[in-house]
């Protein structure tokens, strides 16, 4: 199984985007989830993928994460059927040190919500933070895509 290791902060200001090498955007929708468990179809730019995700172990940290391309066409099809609830973003990649944090840049619903996540080969890895990384919130369901589907930033008191 791939097993996806990942902590995730709060961005505190822009300065992400003048450091991004990259970016792109993306919607996405959750066609299940269940038991903490989430298959998801997403379009980046002009490409699909569909996605299954397991429940979250280690406070957050680990969960095994299976990812597979699929035809524009098939995805734009599959976004159908995940209704009006849907994830709306700009990513940017920004490389720090030996890694490179994806930074979420949230509209729609879920604007004004930047979050940045950094991708590990283990939990004890160490990792430069940029400057724009803030309080982390690695475990925090809210914080997760498929949670902003149902209960968006717009809502939160």
């Amino acid at each position: 199984m791939a097993q996806e290791i990942e902590r995730k902060f709060i961005v505190t200001d822009d300065s992400y985007r003048a450091q991004s090498f990259c970016s792109y955007d993306i919607v996405q929708g959750y066609l299940c989830r269940s038991n903490g468990n989430s298959v998801r179809v997403r379009i980046r730019d002009d490409k699909g993928f569909l996605t299954i995700k397991g429940s979250s172990h280690d406070g957050g940290l680990s969960r095994y994460e299976w990812e597979r391309e699929i035809p524009l066409r098939e995805a734009q099809e599959l976004m159908l059927l995940c209704g009006a609830a849907k994830i709306e973003k700009v990513r940017y990649l920004v490389k720090s040190g030996n890694h490179t944090f994806e930074v979420d840049e949230f509209h729609g619903d879920n604007s004004g919500l930047v979050v940045a996540e950094v991708e590990l080969s283990d939990a004890q890895e160490n990792f430069e933070k940029p400057s724009f990384i803030g309080r982390e919130v690695t475990g925090e369901a809210r914080y997760y895509n498929s949670h902003l589907t149902l209960h968006p930033y717009k809502d939160w008191k």
